[in-house]
This record gives C-alpha cells, sequence and structure tokens, in this order.
C-alpha cells in the first residue's frame, strides 16, 4: 500500500514525522482526509485534532490551528503555531488551562480581543483534553 510522507511542524520543532497510510484533518471548511496521491492543496486548519493512521494504528496530535499543505508525491506538511502528541499531553495541566480560561472568559467584556483570545485559549485546552481522551 502507498504511503504519505507526514510532518507536523511548529517553531519550536518537528512534533511528527513519518509514514502514514491516512491524515484526517479539520480545516476551516470541513473535514479532510488526505490518502496517498491525493491533489496538491493548502487549507487553513482549526484547532483540532490530526489522526494519522498507519498499519492498523491511529495516533493523534492535538494542533492549535494553522495550515495542512499537501504536494505532489504525497507529502504533507502541517504547520502550526503548537502541536503535542498525544502521549505528551499533560493532562492536569490542560485541564487547569481550561479552568482558567473559562474564568478569564466569565470577568471579561464579551467585545474586548482579551475576550477573543481566553476564547481561543479555551478551544485549546478543550482540545488538548479531547485527544488524551482518544
Amino acid at each position: 500500500m502507498n504511503t504519505i510522507s507526514a510532518s507536523i511542524v511548529t517553531p519550536n520543532g518537528t512534533v511528527y514525522e513519518g509514514n502514514v497510510h491516512m491524515i484526517s484533518v479539520r480545516a476551516t471548511g470541513g473535514d479532510m482526509g488526505i490518502l496517498p496521491n491525493h491533489i496538491p492543496i493548502v487549507a487553513p486548519l482549526k484547532i483540532s485534532a490530526v489522526k494519522l493512521k498507519s498499519e492498523g494504528i491511529d495516533e493523534y496530535v492535538a494542533v492549535s490551528g494553522g495550515f495542512v499543505e499537501v504536494r505532489r508525491g504525497s507529502v504533507v506538511t502541517i504547520l502550526t503555531e503548537a502541536a503535542e502528541r498525544k502521549e505528551d499531553i499533560d493532562v492536569e495541566r490542560a485541564q487547569l488551562a481550561k479552568e482558567k480560561a473559562q474564568q478569564r472568559l466569565a470577568e471579561l467584556n464579551e467585545k474586548t480581543a482579551e475576550y477573543q483570545e481566553a476564547q481561543k485559549e479555551l478551544q485549546r485546552a478543550e482540545n488538548r483534553l479531547h485527544v488524551a481522551s482518544l
């Protein structure tokens, strides 16, 4: 079976690199399943889980948005501000981040930039908790 060369890269380095049979991502336009020989595309990503499937094993990475780029030759690169593999997620820390974001949201005016940032912090924390539970 053909494979995809997959990389998930952050400003701090590569979080994932390997050959997989399928990648599932949540783009702003909807969910995408990427198989070998997928058409070239660049798409913005939502804060979500990335699923990497190979040899019957599913691996998950929490990403904080970013972009997915599919190039000819079955090469996929995900560029994101932050990413964590399922096994690297500190659940206690993610739960504390969620609670802190919820507290900030309760204290802030909905029309402020700080409120919008707190919403993103909450989404990131909930995504990390979701990926850790998979």
